[in-house]
């Protein structure tokens, strides 16, 4: 089944993407329809009830036509508006559902200012979309919801704690597995399932790479499987601290009967990653951005992959034997020395590097790969000052004219290395500290460069030839040279629109989120009354027009 499609009536038509358990809606009108518009609205079916009152009901805005939104006012569900009353004024959205995966259908409105000044609906399109947790040949991935949907969370869980309030590696998770389950979504699911693949076969080993370790069912889970697990866990500072958990980690697996060794390289053991090894043979990996933590999996948007192939399973175990047993030859061994295709006739065309490298040259695939897009790239990062090949190109799109890039950066500090222009946008996950849910702020305050944790690059999501980069590696020259990490290369188009999908949702949530917080009384934050908002989503000067043509793309119903 096609993972995007056009959907078009009387002059209004929608492409929906379908995506991990969410969805990119692109919204487009014929011009001449655009007088008096003045939004979109959105009802959705969902094939379940989850967190709401009935399975079919309207999305909602946090933007209205009477309230004024200031960065002194603070944000609270009853703040938020059905998009009948107080229609979208854009021509994307992104939803990440409460109610979880499955089919859903999604009625999409033209909204029009009538004579006595309120909203009616017009023309719609119904737009039927699968966000069922699907798997490719071979390869499944999946997203964390992450406090990206802390207004859902809200809904659903009454901003209920994560954690007890004194940390530990061996509480009672049972009241919090709700929670857990809804929050780490598709991506805590795979973990799960491949642990319990592994603890349930006598023949199955396992062999770990952490960093950020304390999440408690997935410590019981590896410390039940005893000596059929190694572990190489991380000690650059940060984890041998006395307030750190890892060192706990590492003496209740060693007791356990588990083999564990501790290295940082020159810097950090960055991966996050399991082997799984049936007979002695590598067979299947699971690895991408999210840390084995409390964190990794409930608060932050991160990715997993599963690849189910001994081909990829089998370079991730060299990489494992090469660190486990000799570290500091790491650089100079084979397994780092270049890309390795880790293609088989069943998945998408994939390339995998494990750093750390003697030279950055795994970052040069990147940047040729962003130099070289036809249309799009989107991005998410943490280190823009980390150097390299890279970070050069990703300054250097909005020079572009010809190409839409979207981006997400860790640092306030660091927008001003990236130019905003007509076909460019860059924000920070910085943009979220002033209102960071109850919940989550002590996890939100726990440590720099952790807030959001993904490390991707999406080129061409909806071209010819689309291409992600995903991993552990922050794409930064210092982390290839210094980091334990890998970086991995996928040519597919589905995996581009899940990604794709990613990058906006994180886009949009904090582009919201710096708009708030440089919102003031005298300049609000408030629907526009009239049809001017609509005016640059049809000027070819502004980042919203081409974002328009973009994202309603080509395909044919």
């Amino acid at each position: 089944m096609p993972l995007s499609k056009l959907f078009k009536s009387k002059g209004l038509a929608v492409t929906a993407y379908d995506g991990d358990g969410a969805v990119l809606l692109a919204f487009d009108i014929d011009e001449e329809k655009t007088k008096n518009l003045a939004g979109f609205a959105v009802k959705v079916a969902t094939p379940n009830k989850g967190p709401y009152s009935s399975n079919e009901y309207w999305l909602k805005n946090r933007l209205s036509f009477k309230r004024e939104l200031a960065r002194e006012t603070e944000l609270t569900p009853e703040m938020w508006e059905d998009s009948n009353k107080a229609p979208f004024q854009t021509f994307h959205w992104v939803h990440f559902p409460g109610a979880g995966p499955g089919k859903y259908v999604y009625t999409i409105y033209a909204c029009y200012f009538n004579r006595n000044g309120f909203v009616d609906l017009d023309s719609s399109v119904q737009a039927e979309v699968d966000l069922s947790y699907r798997a490719f040949p071979n390869l499944e991935l999946g997203f964390t919801r992450g406090y990206i949907s802390s207004q859902a969370y809200t809904d659903r869980f009454d901003n209920k704690a994560i954690r007890p309030k004194v940390k530990s590696i061996d509480f009672n998770t049972g009241p919090y597995q709700a929670q857990y389950e809804w929050l780490g979504a598709h991506a805590r699911k795979m973990l799960f399932d491949f642990l319990e693949e592994c603890l349930n076969d006598d023949s199955i080993s396992v062999d770990v790479f952490s960093y950020d370790f304390d999440e408690p069912d997935i410590i019981r889970k590896l410390a039940a499987m005893g000596p059929r697990v190694r572990v190489f866990q991380d000690n650059a500072p940060l984890h041998i601290k006395p307030t750190s958990v890892e060192p706990k980690v590492v003496d209740k697996l060693k007791q356990a009967g588990a083999a564990v060794k501790t290295g940082n390289f020159s810097r950090f053991a960055h991966n996050k990653v399991m082997i799984q090894k049936k007979n002695g043979k590598p067979v299947k990996v699971l690895t991408g951005s999210a840390n084995f933590s409390l964190r990794g999996f409930y608060i932050q948007a991160n990715s997993v992959l599963v690849f189910n192939d001994p081909i990829t399973a089998r370079l991730y175990e060299q990489a494992f034997g090469q660190a486990f047993n000799d570290e500091n030859g790491f650089k100079s061994s084979t397994i780092a020395s270049k890309w390795f295709e880790a293609t088989t006739n069943h998945n998408p065309p994939v390339s995998i590097s494990y750093a750390p490298h003697k030279t950055a040259f795994s970052l040069e695939t990147v940047s040729q790969a962003i130099d070289s897009a036809k249309s799009s790239v989107f991005f998410a990062v943490m280190e823009t000052s980390g150097g390299g090949s890279v970070m050069s190109a990703l300054k250097n799109l909005s020079n572009r004219e010809n190409i839409l890039s979207l981006g997400t950066i860790e640092q306030k500090s660091q927008l001003s290395l990236f130019k905003q222009g007509k076909n460019s946008g860059v924000t920070s996950f910085e943009f979220l500290e002033k209102d960071v849910p109850a919940p989550f702020k002590e996890e939100y305050s726990g440590g720099t460069g952790q807030v959001i944790h993904h490390k991707f690059v999406v080129c061409d999501f909806n071209g010819d030839n689309p291409v992600v980069f995903c991993g552990s590696s922050n794409l930064s020259q210092g982390g290839e040279i210094s980091n334990g990490d890998n970086l991995i290369e996928i040519r597919d188009v589905d995996i581009a629109y899940y990604y794709a999908i990613e990058a906006i949702r994180l886009f949009d949530h904090y582009r919201f989120r710096s708009l708030h917080e440089n919102s003031t009384s005298s300049k609000p934050l408030q629907l526009d009354t009239t049809d001017n908002w609509v005016k640059p989503f049809y000027d070819s000067n502004d980042l919203k027009c081409q974002t328009r043509k973009l994202f309603i793309g080509t395909q044919q119903s």
